[in-house]
């Protein structure tokens, strides 16, 4: 299976509501109390303008002026009962449509973002982070205003608006009949234009998506934009994608409003009609002024219902493009799957054995270009082994690979004879540390950091791998300690900081294989040196991979693998790669003077 790109072009149709369907299921008992309660409230304004005729006709024929002020009272409590019963099955109504609204954009959005956060690497090769951002936030807000409130419009105005038309059709057959015909002519071209409004949304939520992935980008990169002076030009990008995204509104805007101004002109037209002919009918004897009064409520709620449906439609038209775009999000499939029959992992005390067989491994997004071409190494558990070599040789490629984010297209992978695609993701990723290059800082404490690799461990614990980690002395000078709160990415925090509360995460998650990428990197020298020998001593009893530019880093491995384009040219240790005077020897002599 392949990545499906969620920027992929489609066509939205009402019809992708039916993707809202597994979502709104587990509440079937919830939609048909609604309903109930949407019936009820359709129906009670539907007897209004019955009460209001019989308060017309019934309320002025009695002689008597007592007898009138008692039949006037008892009209007018049968209105206000039907106002009463309408007012509470309107709240109950509200209360349980908003419900269900905010239930099932909240599951929408959880579906969305866990599923994105399972994805492979990539998935992110194509899609952009500020895309999907605008996608959970954006578009779930526009589903959510249709499923909590204009789809409960739509559906009690189309019955408000459907028993109107039946009791026009009723009380005057032949008058509503000319009318009913006259309101089919608005539907082909409210199709048309209704077309030209589901393309128009769908390219408008494309456009915010737009800019919502520029902020994101340049947001995550403020002192690299200031530092370069850039602050202008990024603003002048922005307010251009903006004002795209402007012009794009403004296009659905006005075809929509266009679409709302023919329904309600031509429908209040055709109704006018219906109403002329009813005063005519008065005129001549045929029905009762109550009867009247009776036609002009049911013809003002079918007008105004039809006005409110026109609304609803542009509405139900953009949360179709919402929801098409989630749905594209959910349907997205990551290459790197479970395997239907896992395998259970074997572990060893002393570490754990490694074997890369055979490996050749493309990119997806170069797929001309190999990372890794015939790549095979074998690692014994317990064994340290740097891979060292000049930007691009397929490093971190390897280490991809080991923690399965990609599968290879040839070769295979082993860990602890198993491979690695016969077993569970958790239980591969949860035999593996990281210590990444780029250290990760969580928005929370530096305890809370800390215990990422091991949620289960006790604050005693934590304490303890940052004291291996060399880092408990900067965190105790914190303001609140190990309460304090390291800000976004951790900016509080110095470079160094940074990497060693990342050593320390990885030493508390305590794995039997330690993948350390250029950790030491950040540190300057001295905090390099208390940091590599906490390294050392993480590394004991367990399997470890180093890279590392910085070969004074890797001189105490007990292997060094030397790659260039993707493949093993050199291995030894450090004495025998620089007496053989191959890569390693060069990439030694600019560092050492040797």
């Amino acid at each position: 299976m392949t990545t499906t790109s969620p920027s992929s072009p489609a066509k939205a149709s009402p019809g992708a509501l039916r993707g809202l369907a597994p979502f709104l299921r587990p509440y079937r008992a919830r939609i048909a109390m609604a309903v109930v309660f949407l019936l009820l409230a359709a129906l009670t304004t539907l007897a209004f303008p019955l009460a209001l005729r019989g308060l017309i006709d019934q309320g002025f024929i009695k002689a008597d002026p007592g007898e009138r002020v008692m039949a006037l009272r008892e009209h007018f409590l049968a209105l206000f009962a039907v106002g009463a019963a309408l007012g509470v099955f309107s709240a109950a109504r509200f209360y349980a449509v908003t419900w269900i609204g905010e239930r099932v954009t909240a599951d929408l959005r959880n579906a969305v973002y866990g599923h994105v956060l399972r994805q492979s690497p990539e998935f992110f090769e194509t899609t952009q982070t500020g895309e999907v951002l605008s996608r959970i936030t954006t578009d779930t807000t526009v589903v959510q205003t249709v499923v909590g409130s204009s789809m409960s419009m739509g559906l009690r105005n189309m019955v408000m608006g459907i028993g109107a038309a039946v009791m026009l059709v009723v009380t005057n057959p032949l008058v509503m009949t000319q009318v009913m015909g006259i309101l089919l002519l608005v539907v082909a071209p409210a199709l048309y234009f209704g077309r030209r409004v589901r393309k128009l949304s769908r390219a408008s939520q494309d456009r915010v998506a737009d800019t919502s992935a520029i902020a994101a980008e340049v947001l995550n990169a403020v002192p690299v934009v200031q530092s370069y002076t850039q602050e202008a030009a990024e603003d002048a990008r922005f307010r251009r994608a903006s004002e795209s995204a402007f012009d794009t509104a403004r296009k659905r805007t006005r075809v929509r409003s266009f679409l709302v101004a023919f329904i309600i002109s031509a429908t209040f037209g055709a109704l006018l009609w219906g109403l002329y002919q009813g005063t005519q009918a008065v005129i001549a004897g045929r029905i009762s002024a109550g009867h009247l009064g009776q036609t002009v409520v049911y013809v003002t709620l079918l007008v105004s219902s039809v006005a409110v449906l026109a609304e609803v439609y542009g509405d139900v038209l953009r949360a179709a493009g919402a929801t098409e775009r989630l749905v594209e999000l959910l349907a997205a499939r990551s290459p790197v799957t479970e395997p239907a029959a896992p395998l259970a992992l074997p572990m060893h005390s002393g570490g754990s054995s490694l074997t890369l067989d055979g490996i050749r491994f493309n990119y997806p997004s170069r797929p001309t270009q190999a990372a890794l071409e015939d790549f095979s190494l074998d690692i014994a558990p317990g064994e340290t082994v740097a891979l060292v070599g000049p930007s691009g040789a397929g490093k971190s490629t390897v280490f991809q690979l080991l923690l399965r984010f990609y599968d290879p297209q040839q070769g295979q992978v082993l860990l602890n004879g198993t491979p690695t695609n016969q077993l569970r993701l958790n239980e591969l990723r949860g035999a593996i540390g990281l210590v990444p290059q780029d250290s990760v800082i969580f928005s929370t404490s530096a305890m809370e950091n800390i215990r990422y690799g091991r949620p289960e461990a006790t604050d005693a614990e934590v304490i303890e791998a940052a004291k291996a980690a060399f880092a408990d002395d900067f965190i105790t000078r914190l303001p609140e300690g190990y309460d304090t709160f390291l800000g976004e990415r951790g900016v509080r925090l110095s470079g160094g900081q940074r990497q060693r509360i990342s050593i320390a995460r990885a030493i508390l998650k305590n794995p039997p294989l330690l993948l350390l990428d250029e950790a030491t990197s950040a540190l300057d020298a001295e905090s390099e040196r208390v940091v590599q020998a906490a390294l050392e001593a993480a590394m004991q009893h367990r399997t470890t991979l180093v890279i590392a530019h910085r070969l004074a880093t890797v001189q105490r491995a007990d292997r060094i693998v030397v790659m260039e384009h993707g493949r093993i040219v050199e291995q030894g240790t450090h004495a025998e790669l620089v007496a053989r005077g191959g890569l390693y020897a060069k990439l030694a002599s600019m560092q050492f003077d040797i």
